[in-house]
């Protein structure tokens, strides 16, 4: 049991070859790309877990991930440091009112055989699914088709899957919903508010590497909300990433990215969406 002398021992700086050295291991299993700049995200998560570990090298715990026996899950602990995202309930209003447009423009060829299938990529702690099942019910909720609709969320990290299936989120995380979604879609609790079972039976939430997005099912989706991961990449990346999407996006369905996550990027089946505010495609009906 470490001291707490220990626990709060500076480690020290990280050289430019054991950066590079980490920086490969991170692109080379998920493919993000750690740029010059993030040195010190890098390092400071490191250290975090070093200490836990009381660990004080950082070839030793390089080692240790790619070489010792519980390489693995310790890869799976870090892995939750350096990925976790920002996210929030309808970040990006224009996309989500842009997608609840798609969605009303879509609801003549929805119904129990054809429910709207909705994907989200790289969901975090499930701000993003809640979102848009909330938009999908209200939408829906119009032509009394609120339950055809299923939306799964991936994600690498298992931590914030779990968190994402509990889909329990404190006060200040729901203080952007207005008073109708919090008494709609949200039971009130003494540690804050958890979604309704309702809403949880129509979201699902699988870990996905998107690197390996190629293994998984070929099920095609109405819809793919993939915003604010691309930038983790490098720009080739980011295109085979786009390209393997556009496989499993259905003819005359909507993908939707992060504004300026990719440019001058085009693919055969896909039609821009024109507009300042959102960067979307069509993919073109055969």
């Amino acid at each position: 049991m470490s001291s707490p002398g220990w626990t709060l021992q500076a480690l020290p700086q990280m050289s430019d070859q054991q950066f590079q050295q980490w920086q490969e291991l991170l692109e080379d299993r998920t493919g993000i790309f750690l740029a010059e700049q993030r040195k010190s995200l890098l390092q400071s998560s490191l250290m975090t877990r070093m200490r836990e570990l009381e660990c004080t090298d950082y070839q030793e715990y390089y080692d240790q991930i790619v070489h010792g026996p519980m390489g693995r899950i310790e890869w799976a602990k870090l892995i939750d440091r350096l990925t976790v995202q920002e996210t929030r309930f309808f970040r990006d209003p224009e996309a989500f009112k842009y997608v609840a447009q798609f969605i009303q423009s879509q609801r003549d060829h929805i119904d129990r055989k054809n429910p709207l299938d909705i994907w989200s990529v790289g969901c975090s702690s499930g701000e993003e699914v809640y979102s848009l099942a909330m938009l999908a019910h209200e939408v829906l909720s119009q032509t009394d088709q609120q339950e055809e609709f299923m939306i799964t969320g991936t994600d690498i990290s298992v931590p914030v899957l779990n968190k994402a299936r509990e889909g329990l989120y404190s006060s200040r995380r729901v203080e952007v919903l207005n008073q109708h979604y919090l008494d709609t879609y949200f039971d009130e609790e003494p540690k804050g508010y958890s979604v309704k079972p309702e809403v949880k039976r129509q979201t699902c939430f699988a870990q996905v590497n998107v690197l390996e997005i190629d293994q998984s099912p070929q099920t095609q989706r109405h819809i793919i909300y993939c915003q604010n991961l691309l930038i983790y990449f490098r720009r080739w990346r980011r295109q085979e990433i786009l390209n393997q999407l556009v496989d499993r996006l259905l003819p005359g369905g909507l993908l939707l990215i992060g504004m300026g996550e990719i440019v001058e990027w085009q693919h055969p089946q896909l039609t821009p969406v024109k507009g300042e505010s959102v960067t979307a495609f069509i993919k073109r009906k055969i």
